[in-house]
């Protein structure tokens, strides 16, 4: 097992300035173009009601500012938390809030609504801010947070082509002596990633206050389907370390890892209305 640490300061990423004035939750894949995309939540008022579509970026390296290219997924109604994933020559984009929505495009530019199917998941499983990993070659779990037994969790869907879903079980769960309980539970944007043989999963723990917004927890597990029961680190899941980024994605780039934060703009964020991007070493 190794740790991942942030190993040098925050530096502007993205920054929109025409269809948005800050960026939250996002996601970021590399095109078949060579250059990274990035779609993320974005509103000129700063408020949920207000998230209709998602701003996007792009950029030719993880070491450079995005440009902000346009908009996506602008159909009158919320649009939460997007991930994107390339199968073939089509890229998947899965968001929330619930219902799952899934909309799909071969040139990562227009984006086609299609259905998706969750099947056998309980009562909230499924909620929002879904992350999408490929274990194997017709293989994906998909990560979601919901609410079980009214606490937070993180639940985990298979399917072998990225439009029927299975629910497998749920990852990461809250236990009675969790720290934070807000209705909808304290866990939000997972984000996994499988290095040596083990998967690490990234899981901002928040109740949306100063104090705990750019708290990131990160578990590890040689089972992507089980990460346990969080106790607030007595017992149970304990985390292997304690991050300073709000919904972070993991990125690497010729051998280099980085990692990325955003957030509100009322918030405690690395550089207001931006998304951010720091180095991520393992040690």
């Amino acid at each position: 097992m190794k740790i991942p640490y942030i190993s040098d300061s925050w530096k502007i990423l993205f920054q929109p300035q025409q269809y948005g004035n800050y960026v939250n939750d996002h996601t970021i894949v590399k095109g078949a173009d060579g250059n990274w995309h990035l779609y993320g939540i974005t509103s000129h008022g700063g408020h949920s009601w207000e998230e209709r579509y998602f701003v996007h970026g792009r950029g030719e390296s993880l070491h450079s500012a995005f440009v902000e290219v346009g908009k996506s997924i602008d159909r009158g109604t919320l649009a939460w938390a997007p991930c994107v994933i390339r199968k073939d020559e089509n890229y998947y984009m899965f968001y929330g809030p619930s219902p799952t929505s899934l909309a799909v495009s071969f040139d990562m530019n227009e984006w086609y609504g299609y259905n998706v199917v969750l099947q056998n998941e309980p009562p909230m499983a499924a909620h929002r801010d879904h992350f999408v990993l490929q274990v194997e070659d017709n293989k994906y779990l998909m990560y979601v947070v919901g609410v079980h037994n009214k606490k937070g969790a993180v639940s985990c869907f298979s399917s072998c082509d990225l439009l029927t879903w299975d629910f497998a079980s749920f990852a990461l769960t809250s236990g009675d002596a969790a720290p934070l309980k807000p209705g909808w539970g304290a866990m939000e944007s997972p984000f996994v990633v499988k290095k040596d043989g083990l998967y690490y999963l990234f899981i901002t723990y928040t109740d949306s206050s100063d104090e705990t917004y750019n708290d990131t927890l990160v578990f590890c597990s040689d089972d992507p389907l089980q990460f346990g029961e969080y106790n607030g680190g007595i017992g149970g899941a304990i985390p292997i370390t304690k991050l300073s980024a709000h919904a972070p994605e993991i990125l690497e780039e010729n051998g280099e890892y980085f990692i990325t934060t955003c957030g509100w703009r009322d918030k405690p964020v690395a550089n207001k209305g931006c998304v951010s991007i720091a180095p991520l070493a393992w040690k």
